[in-house]
């Protein structure tokens, strides 16, 4: 086969480099902030540094004054951005069809009201919660598979068949998703592409996993066991025995001889000929779970015009009505957005032939009878051939389908996320490439899929590629969260979320309340969603979490991340990424990184933008990384080999193996014969020493052999302990050391150096942590409660700087190393942390009032603290809601509250939230440890007037409801009582559209539980 012109990257190449200089990615960015404008923004922090939600309509269920309520709620909690959403998922069908008139209007309401509010919207490309699609999708523009039947006859001789026409493969998710009217189009639609005929073997060979290397199906990574993160591209296949492969030289193209009905005639040469009759069928990807009027067939994802059509049937028509996002204007519709990949994968489309050929270099017909298995050539060339099959159909999404969204976006003012993972037939971090905002997602630890790999890839995309943000549909949840999440629960994993990467939270799921407040909890997305939304008991008291994430993701979207080791990715499609796994520590769900940070990196990001500068791999945005660690592949495209050389012989320092073959059948045999050549001059010969062994190669430095050519089990990539002693041995120590009880990540702001710190435990952690900086003088800021101040301890050595700390449970602190500071310490202390020591506790009595409507009583008296559920009152056993604690005390005698020390109210145990007034004066709501104030400005030696607010959770009440008969949604429908308006009898407090409980539910512990003590806190002077 003769060698291409156009290379598997140079398509791309061109438009993501446009990409690049329209976002003014070609020059490296400013550091950062600088400290006076950090400190200002960290203490009151701008409204773009909220968090969002995923805003979900029921099909059909809207209301334009609760839309305004919901969005009023979101601003008051300290919600600044939100994903909107329609769906179908358990929910009697409302009265406002989808794209209707009235749709729309309530559509360019919601917007109107988040430009007033100051609210960012994203909008999906589709209808549901995935994909691009809707019932004005015809078959023949939607996603489509190649299929084949095979009829066996005999020559010499005229021959007259008819050849059956090829059934559609089954959709992934089955045919249920399917309308009536739908499955008779699915099973109707076909078109004919070719007949091709071949000797037939007298015993046929077989490609295994065909269905997933053919891209008939791709199953959801996240949730289905045994899903490989890639498909093995190896340098050597096992021969096939004689007479078990398709001789390519005598496949003929008989198309000519069959008519419209598929009768076939044609004068058979001597022998047993195979006829295969390929046609087009429709995949069956549908948009799910989509409002009914929005249930459609899928677009075709490798023809641009196809999406065009859906443009203009959807998200054009909502432009229409609501103008171009004003630029100058900080809410409204501002964001398409691609989720989560679940339609699939597709392996034809109308000019696919022609794509192929011009991408690759050869003609795929003659390699067509692989995609039902068969085996052409030999198995080497077969798989050659659907490697790259699978890259084309790659190029093609990447630049019909999702480069097109951006592009069309962009030209109305749109700008794009995208959650590159799950079914993603492409490779996850190339997709991803395309996003201004990369996204990923994470599910509440206990409550759903592990989608832990999925920040590692989002967060790389945009470190590598210089995005400031990265999104996350965070905290994910079903069935068995069943409300039970609140702020205090997901410290832990949000601060790690934060050390992983993300920088932007976008809870998942706001749903929207048609129904109106008075019914609580209300609506939900079915069974998912931690349930992040004005129908909590605790929203009241969010904005104090709300501004905790606030404080934090702006700090985290300053400046650049820092990471030593960049994982390079094996060519190929599917793709996704995973590290190492000895470069993680910690539990599967929740994996933290060791003291040297990684990122992953594609092979088209790295031909399209790296670099070398100082020996270090650098990227147009910022990034900078240290070595970069190659994949143990066996094969790799001339062309990537080639930019390899070309870092290398600028200086760059790379670990790796030689690659011995080229995965692709483009330019063979003489790709092969430059990978020979080129992996000859880079690594001296196709053996692997012993010994780890460092190679010069130009400026740079190759390290092949010995540890660093171990893989283990199930990884790509040599082990992180063979990686650290190289980066030690090139004098790079540990971005970060401690005991291993606490987590971090690096942000560079030039002469600023941030950290951000957290305790991974549920224990108080002392520690020494050890710094890789030794420029300015280190400062604790607090992002719990906006507080700075200087930390005199520490030790400076050898370019390090040693601080000892202490941590709460899950505390976590910004550690900031500057050289323009103008803080003055808070006290005249030589000591970064003092003593806080309990100097008495409020036994009670304790006045309780409780919310009569909610089932409580108005006014009771506890004698100490306790756990609500061991009380003997049903109303308070079954209470949901917020409480109100009353006491009096007198400090001790001797106790001074202006003695230049501080004194604090620790509340002991809440369960969930609280808020603390003191002497009338509010000193704020605490959600997580060490669930206390300050109460120094507000306390007095006597006559001290305490009133704590404290909140639980909704599954008491729903417990104690269920007691009683049941008045909710039955086969499908509303209740009379509400539908009707007439009066609720049952004597339910609560309505909510999923049951979740039954009536012998275990309670959940709830109240101040304490004990409630006084603190107090003297610096040394």
């Amino acid at each position: 086969m003769k060698p291409i012109i156009t290379t598997v990257y140079c398509f791309l190449a061109l438009m993501i480099g446009l990409v690049f200089l329209l976002e003014g990615c070609t020059t490296e960015k400013p550091a950062g902030p600088g400290y006076d404008q950090l400190a200002t923004s960290f203490e009151q922090p701008p409204d773009s540094a909220r968090p969002g939600v995923y805003w979900y309509f029921m099909d059909g269920n809207l209301s334009r004054e609760e839309m305004t309520a919901d969005l009023e709620s979101m601003k008051e909690a300290g919600i600044g951005n939100l994903v909107f959403l329609e769906v179908n998922v358990g929910i009697p069908r409302g009265k406002v069809d989808f794209l209707s008139e009235e749709w729309q209007q309530l559509f360019t309401h919601a917007i109107r009201e988040a430009e007033r509010l100051g609210i960012v919207i994203t909008m999906g490309v589709g209808p549901g919660w995935t994909g691009s699609g809707g019932p004005w999708v015809k078959p023949e523009r939607s996603m489509l598979h190649l299929v084949a039947t095979s009829t066996v006859i005999a020559g010499p001789g005229k021959v007259h068949v008819t050849l059956p026409v090829p059934e559609p493969r089954r959709p992934f998710f089955g045919v249920e998703g399917l309308t009536p009217k739908m499955k008779e189009q699915w099973m109707d639609y076909y078109e004919d592409v070719r007949v091709l005929a071949f000797p037939t073997p007298p015993a046929a060979g077989e490609i295994s996993d065909i269905d997933e290397k053919a891209l008939y199906y791709r199953a959801p990574y996240s949730s289905q066991p045994g899903v490989k993160p890639y498909l093995p591209a190896p340098a050597e296949f096992p021969g096939m025995p004689a007479g078990t492969v398709i001789d390519p030289g005598k496949i003929m193209d008989v198309s000519e001889y069959m008519q419209a009905d598929g009768s076939f005639t044609w004068d058979v040469p001597e022998g047993n000929w195979t006829l295969m009759r390929f046609a087009t069928r429709n995949n069956g990807a549908v948009t799910r779970p989509a409002p009914e009027p929005g249930l459609g067939f899928e677009c075709d994802k490798f023809n641009a015009s196809a999406f065009d059509e859906h443009f203009d049937a959807f998200l054009g028509k909502l432009m229409a009505r609501t103008g171009d996002p004003d630029k100058g204007m900080q809410g409204g519709w501002k964001f398409l957005h691609m989720d989560s990949w679940e339609m699939g994968a597709q392996n034809w489309t109308k000019g696919f032939r022609e794509a192929f050929r011009q991408r690759r270099g050869y003609d795929p017909l003659p390699f067509l009878p692989t995609y039902t298995g068969n085996i052409v050539g030999s198995l080497e060339l077969s798989e050659r051939f659907l490697w790259d099959l699978r890259i084309t159909s790659q190029d093609l999404i990447l630049e019909n389908h999702a480069g097109r969204i951006k592009e069309i976006g962009k030209e109305h003012g749109f700008r794009l996320s995208i959650e590159p993972y799950d079914m993603n037939p492409t490779a996850d971090l190339d997709l991803g490439s395309l996003a201004d905002v990369p996204m990923c997602e994470f599910w509440s630890r206990g409550y759903g899929f592990n989608t832990s790999f999925s920040p590692f890839e989002s967060s790389s995309i945009a470190h590598v590629l210089g995005r400031p943000v990265v999104a996350a549909e965070a905290f994910t949840a079903w069935h068995d969260e069943a409300w039970k999440m609140y702020p205090g629960a997901m410290k832990d994993q949000g601060d790690w979320a934060f050390c992983s990467g993300i920088n932007r939270f976008v809870y998942h799921t706001f749903a929207h309340k048609p129904l109106g407040d008075h019914l609580r909890p209300g609506m939900t997305m079915g069974p998912y969603g931690v349930h992040w939304d004005r129908g909590q008991t605790w929203w009241s008291l969010s904005p104090a979490y709300h501004r905790y994430v606030t404080r934090c993701q702006y700090m985290l979207q300053q400046g650049k991340a820092v990471a030593d080791v960049l994982y390079l990715t094996p060519e190929g499609a599917p793709h996704v990424f995973r590290p190492p796994r000895s470069a993680l520590t910690g539990n599967d769900t929740i994996p933290d990184r060791k003291g040297y940070n990684f990122d992953g990196c594609s092979p088209l990001m790295l031909m399209n933008h790296a670099s070398v500068k100082d020996g270090k791999i650098v990227f147009p945005g910022g990034a900078r990384y240290e070595i970069l660690v190659l994949p143990s592949f066996e094969t790799m495209t001339p062309e990537l080999l080639e930019k390899i050389a070309s870092l290398l012989q600028d200086g760059a320092i790379m670990v790796g193996q030689p690659p011995r073959k080229s995965p692709s059948l483009s330019g063979y045999p003489d790709c092969d014969r430059r990978i020979a050549e080129l992996a000859g001059e880079i690594w001296g010969g196709p053996g692997i020493p012993d010994r780890m062994t460092g190679r010069p190669f130009g400026e740079g430095m190759l390290y092949t052999g010995g540890v660093v050519a171990e893989v283990a089990s199930g990884d790509i990539y040599p082990g992180y302990e063979a990686t650290a002693s190289l980066l030690k041995e090139l004098g790079v120590e540990e971005d970060f050391q401690s005991s291993g009880s606490l987590r971090y990540t690096h942000r560079d702001l030039g002469p600023n150096q941030v950290y951000f710190v957290s305790n991974r435990t549920d224990q108080l952690v002392r520690d020494g942590c050890t710094f890789r900086t030794e420029r300015g003088r280190p400062e604790l800021w607090d992002p719990l409660t906006g507080e700075k101040r200087t930390l005199p301890e520490y030790i400076r050595k050898d370019g390090m700087t040693t601080i000892p700390l202490s941590f709460e449970p899950h505390q976590s602190f910004f550690i900031v190393f500057t050289e323009t500071s103008t803080l003055e310490p808070a006290h005249k202390s030589s000591k970064n942390f003092t003593e806080i020591k309990p100097v008495m506790t409020l036994d009670g009595p304790w006045e309780v009032h409780f919310d009569p409507a909610w089932g409580g009583p108005e006014r009771v008296e506890f004698k100490k603290l306790v756990d609500w559920t061991a009380r003997p009152e049903e109303g308070i056993r079954y209470y949901s809601g917020l409480a109100s604690y009353h006491t009096t005390f007198d400090l001790p005698q001797g106790m001074d509250p202006d003695d230049h020390s501080d004194i604090y109210l620790n509340l002991g145990k809440v369960r969930v939230m609280a808020r603390v007034i003191l002497n009338g004066k509010d000193l704020g709501v605490v959600w997580t440890d060490p669930w206390q104030v300050r109460a120094t400005d507000a306390i007095k030696p006597a006559g001290n007037q305490l009133q704590i607010e404290v909140i639980n959770l909704w599954p008491n009440r729903l417990i104690g409801d269920e007691q009683l008969p049941d008045d909710g949604i039955k086969d499908g429908r509303w209740p009379d009582w509400l539908t009707q308006g007439k009066p609720r009898t049952s004597g339910r407090y609560t309505f909510t559209t999923h049951c979740f409980y039954q009536k012998d539910s275990p309670l959940l512990a709830s109240g101040l539980i304490g004990p409630v003590t006084i603190r107090y806190s003297q610096f040394t002077k």
